[in-house]
């Protein structure tokens, strides 16, 4: 029958950008360089986030603190952007020899105390880290804006996908809570979170999954404490790296996940397990 065909998926195209920044640290093992850049036109304001290369050859040649210019490939299949990756790095301008980021930040570890951070929720309300004592919280960091699929986006799909597993078991389901952190607060307000949430975890009362922001003095802290990248010169650049943990009942990282290698399945599991511990 005709008329049940789903209609065919457009092709995804290859978008191109250029790319204007500073060099702050290199991955050879991911293939990634970490940029604060300027803001590329139609695609994404100023931005301090990692990157994979085309050619991993190149991360030889690329030392912190040194400006280049590049080419930015990115597949768009007319919904999303995915897959990107920085071709034609041009150095324009070497970094000193010592140069060193204003801050670098310390990675969770098994054991740690979360700080009582204190957030704005997506209703508005004022809620602090403490709070969830007693539950096992799953913390991730986003900013709606994210135009890239494999980062914020992939987040929070795992976590919608997170949720649906928790909510099918009662037990497990009043001991934990899910938590998206903004790391936007100058456009991530609680209206524009609430829309956000909607889209990934449908019309909620956000009992279980919230979605928050910190002040901007908290921000720094949360960004220092959660390993969310390095502190621009001009402290003008969102940070944007990927980081996702787990905190146990008693308020201590439990399991950190950098990068988004991660699945859904696996981060549940655990989840449940520190559950149904005492």
């Amino acid at each position: 029958m005709a008329g049940c065909k789903k209609p065919p998926q457009p092709p995804s195209t290859t978008k191109t950008f250029d790319v204007r920044g500073k060099v702050i640290e290199t991955n050879p093992a991911r293939s990634e360089v970490t940029l604060d850049h300027e803001a590329i036109p139609g695609f994404m304001e100023a931005m301090i986030m990692p990157y994979k290369v085309k050619d991993s050859a190149v991360l030889k040649e690329l030392h912190p603190g040194d400006r280049i210019t590049a080419k930015l490939f990115v597949e768009y299949d007319g919904e999303v952007y995915k897959n990107a990756k920085l071709d034609q790095i041009v150095v324009i301008a070497q970094g000193k020899p010592d140069y060193k980021p204003t801050m670098q930040f310390h990675a969770p570890a098994k054991g740690d105390v979360v700080p009582d951070f204190k957030l704005t929720n997506q209703n508005g309300k004022a809620i602090h880290m403490n709070e969830f004592q007693g539950r096992v919280l799953l913390i991730t960091f986003v900013y709606t804006r994210c135009p890239l699929d494999d980062y914020c986006p992939k987040m929070s799909r795992n976590f919608a996908e997170i949720e649906k597993t928790l909510a099918t078991d009662k037990d497990a389901a009043a001991k934990t809570h899910l938590l998206s952190i903004s790391f936007d607060p100058a456009f991530d307000s609680p209206k524009v979170l609430k829309s956000y949430g909607e889209i990934y975890a449908g019309k909620t009362d956000f009992r279980h999954w919230e979605f928050a922001v910190p002040s901007q003095s908290d921000l720094r802290l949360m960004e220092e404490f959660f390993d969310l990248g390095v502190t621009s010169d001009d402290n003008k650049s969102l940070t944007h790296s990927l980081s996702t943990v787990v905190v146990d009942k008693s308020g201590r990282v439990a399991e950190w996940y950098p990068g988004n290698d991660w699945t859904a399945a696996q981060v549940a599991a655990r989840m449940k397990e520190l559950a149904r511990a005492a």
